[in-house]
């Protein structure tokens, strides 16, 4: 599958949805205290989806060998590294949940997860969860129009595992745009030895980007049923999941699930 290249126009409209993204993303935040399901975080976001006429490119979809996912959004708590289904149960003090939201709209999307402390957390979480999110940054901070995409690999693996935690290597980023999974993958680790066409990518205008790194706090090694949702650490430690959508342009990398101006 080729590299799609998106016009200034087109991005425009997955600059929409993903600002939907943004505004779910911070409903969720709110919603983020103990006591609360995940299946209400997942109710708040679907109402708010079709209230700003969008939809979840979420519910209903298949990966290869796995049942139609039955949520608006991923909810994945604790030890489990992405793909959570909501439930009842409440979040109680010193979880962390972490909720992938996708939205889209006029044919284009939107993709961003990020993980919130469920009250007050222990110093390992907290530790876990800057490493997580500084990863990100550091992912895109290392994206250069006409640069190398394995920079971006290169720099959220040095910064994990520089903190003590591992990178999910079962899981990784995409392109993303008309379809929820689109080349390339966005690696968030260098493979010594590897001769994967990846390594070799260029970032180029018109590339849109879901990177994402899935951080977890012991082994990178991950688990999960056949056929069934979620993906689990093997383990049992904890995971942390942090996303945002980005666009490369001629004259810089941009952030499009952000509220912006």
């Amino acid at each position: 599958m080729a590299i799609i290249f998106y016009s200034e126009r087109q991005i425009a409209l997955i600059r929409e949805a993903s600002r939907i993204v943004a505004e779910a993303r911070e409903i969720v935040r709110e919603m983020a205290k103990p006591g609360t399901t995940t299946r209400e975080m997942d109710q708040a976001v679907a109402k708010h989806l079709k209230k700003r006429g969008g939809e979840s490119p979420f519910l209903h979809y298949r990966l290869p060998g796995k049942e139609p996912f039955p949520a608006t959004v991923c909810a994945s708590v604790n030890d489990v590294v992405v793909h959570g289904t909501p439930d009842d149960v409440p979040l109680k003090e010193g979880d962390l949940v972490a909720i992938d939201i996708g939205v889209r709209k006029n044919g284009y999307i939107g993709d961003s997860a990020w993980t919130y402390p469920i009250g007050k957390v222990d110093e390992k979480a907290q530790a876990l969860l800057k490493a997580g999110e500084e990863s990100l940054y550091a992912g895109i901070n290392a994206m250069k129009p006409r640069g190398k995409l394995v920079e971006c690999s290169r720099a959220i693996q040095e910064l994990v595992e520089g903190r003590g935690f591992s990178v999910v290597r079962d899981y990784v980023g995409h392109g993303v745009g008309q379809s929820l999974h689109e080349e390339p993958q966005v690696y968030n680790y260098v493979q010594l030895g590897q001769n994967l066409p990846f390594w070799r990518t260029i970032l180029k205008p018109g590339m849109v980007l879901a990177v994402e790194p899935m951080v977890n706090e012991g082994t990178a090694k991950v688990i999960s049923d056949d056929g069934k949702w979620p993906v689990r650490t093997a383990d049992g430690g904890r995971s942390v999941h942090f996303e945002h959508t980005i666009a490369i342009l001629e004259d810089r990398v941009e952030i499009l699930t952000t509220l912006g101006e």
